[in-house]
């Protein structure tokens, strides 16, 4: 990749400290003895600045910190050599848990996250959007509780919107689905949210498609782009729809693919590539995230060696 490229501002509103480890089997009513515990600086937008961090770009990782927690969490960023730009928050930083059995199974465990006051939003917003000097924006990640459900086009109708990358969940991905304002630059949707939409575990490529072009139509985002797993993503532009899928690997842990993804698809794009190399690039590196252990993203050479076996094709004009 390239080394010159515009800036990228990662938003992350409620960042997690990522504790993986692995027990022998997850049984009930007794104590359960982990071992290999890891700590990892975490959330989505943290993870998408870890991920261009560690393909060779450059990241700024606007990130909501509390309490005692959120200090530990900036001090493992800062020792992976992120680029920080702290808001405080009143409270105390979440915690997430990957345990992993002896079989391979993963539970993942998930705190809410501090409460925002009313007020807190309206200043996080102002916050963004003077750090974000014209550059790429990803908003990734859940949002916290308290914060309103319209945050994402608030911060779309601010900002550049042909600049700005959202992948969220829940009630605010409801809201940006439901309610299109600012078209922004890009949407990314991830296998559940699918699979709660279309109905099923696994929908037809064609019927993701179909979905895909309703969106773009329906004017949600320049970019749509919908996750499937280990079948790689379907990306629809006014180009056309495609599909990346990626080589089979083997699967260590899933936690990290999607925000590796962005990272390594906003980067593309902040180095000047068109989007069908981006979504390659991505899928390359959701496959490079799932073969590393925990909470463990891509790292450079496994993007590298896997990237000339994601297959790119162009499913409709």
């Amino acid at each position: 990749m390239s080394n010159a490229q515009h800036p990228i501002l990662t938003v992350t509103l409620n960042p997690a400290l990522d504790l993986s480890a692995r027990v022998d089997a997850m049984v009930p009513n007794i104590k359960l003895r982990l071992r290999d515990p890891v700590t990892e600086p975490g959330g989505g937008g943290v993870n998408v600045a870890r991920a261009i961090h560690a393909l060779g770009g450059q990241a700024t990782a606007w990130v909501a910190l509390a309490g005692a927690s959120g200090a530990q969490h900036g001090d493992l960023m800062r020792a992976q050599g992120l680029a920080l730009h702290l808001f405080d928050v009143v409270g105390e930083t979440r915690a997430t848990w990957a345990v992993t059995d002896a079989e391979g199974q993963q539970f993942r465990l998930q705190l809410p996250g501090p409460d925002w006051s009313e007020g807190l939003g309206q200043a996080a917003l102002d916050d963004i959007c003077a750090q974000a000097r014209q550059g790429f924006v990803v908003l990734s990640g859940s949002q916290p509780p308290g914060l309103p459900e319209s945050f994402a086009q608030g911060l779309a109708a601010r900002l550049r919107p042909d600049r700005l990358i959202i992948d969220t969940s829940g009630p605010a991905l409801e809201q940006v689905l439901a309610k299109p304002a600012t078209r922004p630059l890009m949407l990314r949707l991830d296998q559940s949210e699918i699979a709660r939409m279309l109905g099923g575990d696994a929908p037809a490529l064609e019927d993701i498609a179909q979905l895909a072009q309703d969106l773009l139509a329906r004017g949600v985002a320049a970019i749509i782009c919908i996750a499937r797993g280990a079948e790689g993503s379907v990306m629809a532009t006014g180009d056309g729809i495609w599909t990346c899928k990626p080589p089979q690997v083997q699967v260590a842990s899933k936690v990290g693919a999607g925000d590796s993804f962005a990272g390594a698809f906003v980067l593309a794009l902040a180095q000047g590539q068109p989007a069908q190399e981006a979504l390659r690039s991505g899928t390359a590196a959701a496959a490079a995230a799932v073969i590393t252990e925990g909470s463990a993203l891509c790292r450079a050479e496994d993007v590298a060696r896997l990237m000339p076996d994601c297959t790119l094709a162009r499913l409709a004009p």
